[in-house]
């Protein structure tokens, strides 16, 4: 019998499609030794998910689910269909699980407490960020906080287990449904990119070790609300625009904010007259992609505070958001602080 060694295939006929996001987690599980791989099912648990999802929404023109769906959500906003079918699925995934004892979502007025007292993880997710824009095939995303519960096992789920601050992330992520499917996320080492090949129903690795450029020339803002702006958001994006900077918003956060962490640029969310606060949610979106920002060596803050940093007092808190490269980031908080953070 004649027994040959493994030479790897020269002929270039059949190209390598790499890594997939499951062996990749596989992989990296050993970063997480107190885990014993709940949190690898638990990020496997979101991509079989997505995956769903994404078949939805790449049917929604033909299946009648897209427009909406006759109800508001929680923030007072019209639900469409396609929010309340994601926000079923990721709820099914992530029950059925096993690693997760409570749930935070957009589309939820309370706490979604799975009566699992083995599980030793909480998520808050946006099921589906910028659904409005469905109807006229622009892209829209999914973004998740994954957070370990601090109450013992076993015990009931508790409000410290909830309100936790974006610092005590042990993971977060974004989906992005557009010309690609994208899925990103971080586990505090760096930031990865798998991308969906559609016929194989796998993601693969094709955005290894994410870095955002240190400075830009995007700027993402809804350039309709400026009459509500502070002083300094005015000067800040004028200045934008003496420098020849291109403006770039979709209005979907997850495909602007993918955009500029490739490409280099920032998004700003500020607060205005109608809400003083900001719009954006604390918890599962300014959290998520702050946590990723950083992990990528771009910034996250509310103009006076790093996001991950405060405190969320309730479920669904709102917060400012200026987002994106290190340079205009700390360029914009520096006009703000200029004018007080008034808004006129």
């Amino acid at each position: 019998m004649k027994i040959l060694p493994y030479q790897p295939d020269q002929s270039g006929l059949a190209y390598s499609v790499g890594t997939t996001l499951d062996r990749f987690i596989k992989l990296k599980q050993s970063d997480f030794p107190f885990a014993s791989g709940e949190l690898s099912q638990l990020l496997r648990d979101i991509a079989l998910a997505s995956k769903i999802v994404n078949r939805e929404t790449n049917r929604a023109g033909l299946s009648n689910i897209g427009g909406a769906f006759g109800q508001t959500n929680v923030q007072g906003e019209e639900q469409q269909k396609l929010d309340v079918i994601a926000n079923i699925r990721f709820i099914r995934a992530l029950s059925k699980g096993g690693e997760v004892c409570a749930i935070v979502s957009e589309e939820e007025d309370a706490v979604i407490d799975l009566q699992n007292k083995s599980g030793k993880y909480v998520v808050a997710i946006d099921p589906l960020d910028g659904s409005s824009n469905i109807d006229v095939n622009i892209s829209i995303g999914t973004i998740f906080s994954i957070y370990r519960r601090k109450t013992p096992i076993g015990s009931p789920i508790q409000e410290e287990d909830i309100m936790q601050p974006g610092t005590e992330q042990v993971a977060s992520g974004y989906v992005l449904y557009g010309s690609s499917t994208m899925l990103v996320y971080t586990t505090g080492f760096g930031v990865n990119g798998f991308t969906y090949e559609h016929s194989l129903g796998e993601f693969f690795l094709s955005h290894p070790s994410i870095q955002a450029p240190k400075n830009g020339t995007i700027y993402s803002i809804n350039e309709g609300t400026q009459e509500e702006w502070n002083s300094g958001i005015k000067e800040y994006i004028d200045a934008c625009k003496s420098a020849n900077f291109s403006a770039r918003y979709i209005g979907s956060l997850v495909a602007d904010f993918h955009r500029n962490l490739l490409k280099g640029g920032i998004y700003l969310y500020p607060a205005t007259q109608k809400n003083p606060n900001g719009k954006l949610r604390l918890m599962y979106e300014a959290n998520a992609l702050a946590f990723i920002a950083e992990q990528a060596g771009a910034i996250a803050t509310d103009g006076t505070k790093r996001i991950l940093e405060i405190q969320p007092t309730s479920l669904h808190q709102r917060t400012p958001l200026f987002i994106g490269s290190e340079i205009m980031v700390t360029e914009a908080v520096e006009h703000l602080k200029k004018h007080q953070f008034s808004i006129k």
